[in-house]
Parts: C-alpha cells; structure tokens; sequence
C-alpha cells in the first residue's frame, strides 16, 4: 500500500499554472473528494483513466487507501480554499481543508481529463519540510540557466507557491517554462513542440564538474508522465562546498556534456525537454548538499543580476508567476 500511495503522489506531482476557476471542474473535484470520503470507490474507479487504475493496481487497493485516510484523519471539519488550474490538456482541482484528527491543513488534488476521467490525485499533509538551512546564502555564484525571458511555474518557501516545498531534497527547487501571453504554448498543445521552451538551450548556473548525466529517457507526451524514471534526462554538477545544481527533464539525446567533465558558468548542457515525471516541458533545478538524487537536503538557491517582472534583482530566489531573465 505504501508504494500504491507513493506512486499517486507521483503521478500529482505535475507542474500547475493558476488561471481562472472552470466551474463545472470545480463541481467535479467536489463530487470526487465526497465520492471519496463516503467510500464510494467502485464509483470512483470508473472514473480512473488506464495509468491511474495501473497506478492503484485494483479497486481494492483504492478502497484499502481510502479506509486508511478517513481511520487517520476523520471527518473533514472545514474547506479552507478550494481553487481550479489548468495544465493542458488536464484541469486540477485543489482543495486545502482541516479534518477532525487532523493535526494542521491537508491538501486534496484531483487531476481531470476534457471527458471527466481522473488522471492524478492525492491527499496529503499541507506542509512544508523541516530545514536547517533557512538562513543559507548560496557560495556558489549562480545564474539564471537559460537564456531570455522565462517564468517561475513554481518557486518560493512555502507549499502554496512551491510544491516542492515538502520535499526535504527539493526544499527550494523551482521549475521554469516560457509563455507567450499567459500560456506556456500554442496550438492546441498536445505535441511538445507547441510547447515555448522545448528545445531551448539550458546553461550551467555556474562553474563545476559534471558528476551524473542521463540521456536516454524518452520524452513524455504532454499530460502523460514517467514516474518509474521521476528525474528523466537530467544533470547533476558540483561547484564545491557541498553545493550540488540538479537539472532535470532535458530532452532526449540532447545533453552534450559527460561525467567527470569541468563546465564554466553559461555553457550549453542541454536541451529543455519533457522526460520523467513531467507533464509538459520545463526545466526543474534545486540545489541540494549531496550528489545523490533524493536522499540530500535542500539548500536555497540564490541567483545574481536577474530581472524579475522588469526590475533588477541583484541577488533572490524566483518567486511563482515571476517573468525572469538574466540582466
């Protein structure tokens, strides 16, 4: 069972872009989380699309979650927010609530297709991971990894700007995307190559040594992820002092450098793609203090003489919805 809950919390773990509420999804992540609640599971499995019921692996493994959830928490005792986002070509609704047994905030998600078939969904704590590193200023002197204007899809400290953030090795990451009047591509976005940053160079944030690469991952379609491989293509670099950059999702066969390489600040190491558990192409990086992939913590990642929303930053770390570049 746990691995069942790890996985479906893979599976949401997808980038969200805020917008306007769709209503009739807000109806629906309503019904569902009721539906889920009341232990209504043979409904909600009809409702699951093939990965999800893959995921779960039966409706009786669902009907186990659902029993285990409602013994620990209870009787849900008030919504706090409840709010709908659109990640093409899915919608997610998302909901914050407090429950009987509860000891703080716990988050519902529901990820729903255009024909109302649950692609992703988790409940959780709504709550950020212990760090010691909450006053750490970034040695290394990073930069932006990209060229021209992007955008924080995710960045910040707490939960509600940066899912990442309950993750103690991704404690500070951010993922970025490029968008063009408010949406990361054109057309109708069911091919990668809608999407504005696929295929855009991605940098070195700064000097160091090239300690794990991977290549060879396929890239995903647009709303169906990788799970089994989460990082996809990805980099990992060593710039001293126990500072470690990790890059991920490139797209397949596009990163041009090895292992045990040298990089300076800037050089091209790849390719923004769409491999691993991603939803749509995008860069993910943090900063943590072990090369190994999920088992460091993370550490803030302070960029230099980046323009955010027009105004220079000297030194900061991205905020969600910010438009960024480098000065």
């Amino acid at each position: 069972m746990r691995q069942v809950i790890a996985l479906l919390m893979l599976y949401a773990a997808i980038v969200l872009q805020a917008h306007g509420a769709d209503n009739g999804t807000l109806e629906l992540g309503r019904t569902l989380t009721e539906q889920f609640y009341s232990g209504q599971t043979d409904i909600l499995w009809q409702r699951f699309n093939t990965p999800m019921r893959d995921a779960m692996t039966s409706k009786e493994n669902l009907a186990g979650f659902q029993r285990q959830v409602i013994n620990q928490l209870g009787a849900e005792s008030e919504v706090l927010s409840e709010s709908v986002s659109p990640v093409n070509p899915y919608q997610v609704y998302l909901r914050s609530a407090t429950f009987e047994r509860g000891r703080g905030p716990v988050i519902v998600q529901w990820t729903v297709t255009d024909d109302q078939k649950v692609a992703g969904f988790f409940i959780r704590p709504a709550s950020t991971a212990p760090s010691p590193y909450l006053d750490y200023q970034t040695q290394a002197s990073l930069q932006l990894p990209f060229e021209g204007e992007w955008m924080a899809l995710w960045g910040g400290r707490e939960i509600a700007s940066n899912y990442h953030a309950r993750a103690i090795d991704q404690r500070f990451a951010y993922d970025f995307v490029k968008t063009r009047n408010g949406s990361s591509f054109h057309g109708e976005g069911t091919s990668n190559t809608d999407y504005y940053c696929f295929g855009q160079p991605i940098l070195a944030p700064a000097a160091g040594s090239v300690v794990a690469v991977e290549n060879d991952v396929a890239d995903n379609r647009p709303g169906i992820m990788n799970p089994l491989r989460p990082m996809g293509n990805h980099i990992i670099l060593d710039h001293g002092n126990q500072e470690y950059s990790f890059l991920a999702h490139f797209k397949q066969d596009s990163v041009e450098v090895n292992q045990g390489e040298q990089v300076a600040a800037g050089d091209v190491l790849g390719l923004c793609g769409n491999s691993g558990n991603s939803s749509e192409p995008h860069l993910h990086y943090h900063l943590q203090n072990t090369p190994e992939p999920f088992a460091g913590e993370g550490l803030p990642a302070q960029f230099n003489d980046y323009l955010a929303n027009g105004e220079l930053v000297e030194r900061g770390e991205p905020v969600k919805g910010q438009r960024i570049q480098p000065e």
